[in-house]
């Protein structure tokens, strides 16, 4: 074999990495379709799981705390990066609400009681959403991506993956906005177009996400940049509604 051909293979370290992606995201596929086709209190239990067992294998498998954006010495200037995250979003959906031609895309069906959206908002969306998807994409998938492809290997591969994770969720996401029906119609294609929308925003979303992520080298950003999108998003949509039905 000639030394070309031979320093063409993928290094060992490297072939490992590949691998640890690879069971990363079909871990992921399958944890979301699970959570999607079994019914609510499956979900609820199925993606928290999942999410652990990946941190706990991707322990053993040589990745550190650092590596998953849990190690302490970022904990502090996590937090800074969490607070100013944080607060730009709250002040810009404090805006939305306060102008009249962009309320009516905060009205929600889902949220449109102030028990329910402070329900969603201060339980389920934490528990069931926010925490477990930053800890298996920013966390888990941010630290296997990086070691096999570098920095644009989780910026490229993280916001797409993690784009194409909602798209079950997205499925009647149109039919249940008001502005969005207004705008893209309620037929097949009207439902389609959301769920397109939906992808491309959350994919973008995750590559702020993971810009934060790297830049404070802490998940607590993240995770409070996450939350203030969609647990301060279901809090306005029942304000939204409130003002909608006066």
């Amino acid at each position: 074999m000639s030394r070309s051909s031979h320093d063409a293979r993928p290094r060992p370290g490297r072939l490992r990495a590949h691998l640890d992606v690879i069971v990363v995201v079909v871990v992921l596929t399958c944890t979301e379709l699970i959570a999607h086709c079994a019914g609510a209190v499956a979900g609820m239990i199925t993606v928290p799981i999942a999410v652990a067992a990946l941190v706990a294998l991707m322990r053993l498998r040589g990745i550190g705390w650092a590596e998953l954006g849990l190690g302490r010495r970022h904990w502090r200037r996590g937090t800074k990066y969490a607070l100013v995250a944080a607060g730009i979003v709250l002040a810009g959906v404090g805006l939305g609400l306060l102008l009249p031609f962009t309320r009516p895309f905060f009205l929600n069906n889902r949220y449109a009681t102030v028990s329910g959206a402070l329900l969603a908002s201060l339980v389920l969306i934490p528990l069931q959403t926010v925490i477990p998807e930053e800890f298996a994409f920013r966390g888990v998938l941010h630290g296997a991506l990086d070691r096999a492809y570098g920095a644009r290997g989780v910026f490229a591969a993280g916001s797409l993956l993690f784009g194409l994770w909602h798209v079950a969720s997205s499925v009647g996401l149109t039919s249940g906005n008001r502005g969005l029906s207004a705008i893209l119609g309620g037929g097949i294609a009207g439902q389609l177009s959301g769920i397109a929308l939906a992808v491309l925003a959350t994919g973008a979303a995750g590559f702020v996400f993971t810009w934060l992520r790297r830049r404070s080298g802490s998940l607590l950003a993240p995770i409070a940049l996450h939350w203030s999108l969609n647990g301060a998003g279901a809090l306005a949509a029942a304000l939204a509604w409130h003002v909608a039905v006066r």
